[in-house]
């Protein structure tokens, strides 16, 4: 997923489950080998790249697979193409098409001109996935919202924990002071630098932002309906009951623009804050209680 991912599990008072908490760790971390290997679009031998390599045929996936794809298609739905997962093929047109370990090009199976969200058909009964045009799917806005989702399950019995999979955060009771959790905004204009922090405790809080990931035409935030980077936002943060809810959220505001981004996540009953390029600060309401003094 080309990023670094940390667990911390505070102490257990109970000395039984304190003897286990490195073997839930490993159970947790491995949740991202696994969503890696079923979902990568860099990786040729992944199960999304064999069934991106079949054109106008249902293929039977996993249930990993399939959840992910179902999940970003009904937020496909949802933006009316805001959000769009068969986004692939543009993504790597624009560069982003390197392996995060090995660093080799990986050559898309779909055409540059691709579909768009309309063109796969899911059948839920039987499990399979159709795509009706060459395309390349990208899911990358769910999956690794999904592996920290997974990791926390393997986690939920310790209570205390936090999992941060490069930015997209699962926080859970109390950290090993004691306090909520304390989680930092990235500033989009200023290196090493939070524009704010929150408060936060059993959510997830995932962050778009235009700083991320620049390639050869623009940053990673591609708007599906243009084919261009979205303009309107420098950062969409998401405060959401799962991580994978808010890690999509956030792209999907984030191409949205602050005003009708905010819509969205009010629509779905989560919390957030989107700030624009020249940094006018817009938020969902009730936001403002979590918030601590700007750093």
């Amino acid at each position: 997923m080309g990023t670094i991912v940390s667990v911390e599990v505070v102490e257990p008072e109970d000395s039984g489950l304190a003897a286990t908490v490195d073997a839930a760790m490993g159970r947790a971390l491995e949740w991202f080998h696994e969503v890696e290997r079923r979902c990568s679009r860099f990786d040729e031998d992944s199960e999304l790249r064999a069934l991106c390599a079949h054109t106008g045929e249902a293929v039977t996936v996993s249930e990993l697979l399939f959840s992910a794809v179902q999940f970003a298609l009904a937020l496909a739905e949802d933006t009316d193409g805001a959000f769009d997962p068969t986004v692939g093929a543009e993504m790597a047109r624009r560069g982003f098409d390197r392996h995060y370990v090995t660093g080799a090009r990986s050559t898309e199976p779909g055409s540059p001109a691709g579909g768009t969200w309309l063109d796969v058909e899911l059948d839920a009964e039987a499990r399979t996935i159709a795509l009706h045009r060459p395309l390349v799917l990208d899911v990358a806005a769910v999956v690794k919202g999904l592996a920290v989702d997974l990791a926390a399950k393997e986690l939920a019995q310790y209570r205390h924990f936090a999992i941060d999979a490069g930015g997209d955060l699962y926080v859970s009771g109390h950290n090993a002071r004691h306090e909520t959790w304390s989680v930092g905004i990235r500033h989009p204009r200023r290196d090493r630098e939070a524009i704010e922090r929150l408060t936060l405790t059993d959510a997830a809080i995932c962050t778009s932002g235009d700083y991320e990931r620049i390639g050869t035409d623009g940053h990673h935030v591609i708007d599906p309906r243009a084919k261009v980077p979205a303009s309107a936002t420098a950062s969409a943060t998401v405060i959401a009951p799962t991580a994978m809810l808010a890690d999509a959220l956030a792209t999907a505001a984030f191409v949205l623009g602050p005003q009708a981004g905010v819509a969205l996540l009010e629509r779905h009953g989560v919390q957030g804050v989107l700030y624009s390029p020249s940094l006018d600060r817009f938020t969902t309401r009730g936001l403002s209680a979590a918030l601590l003094p700007h750093a």
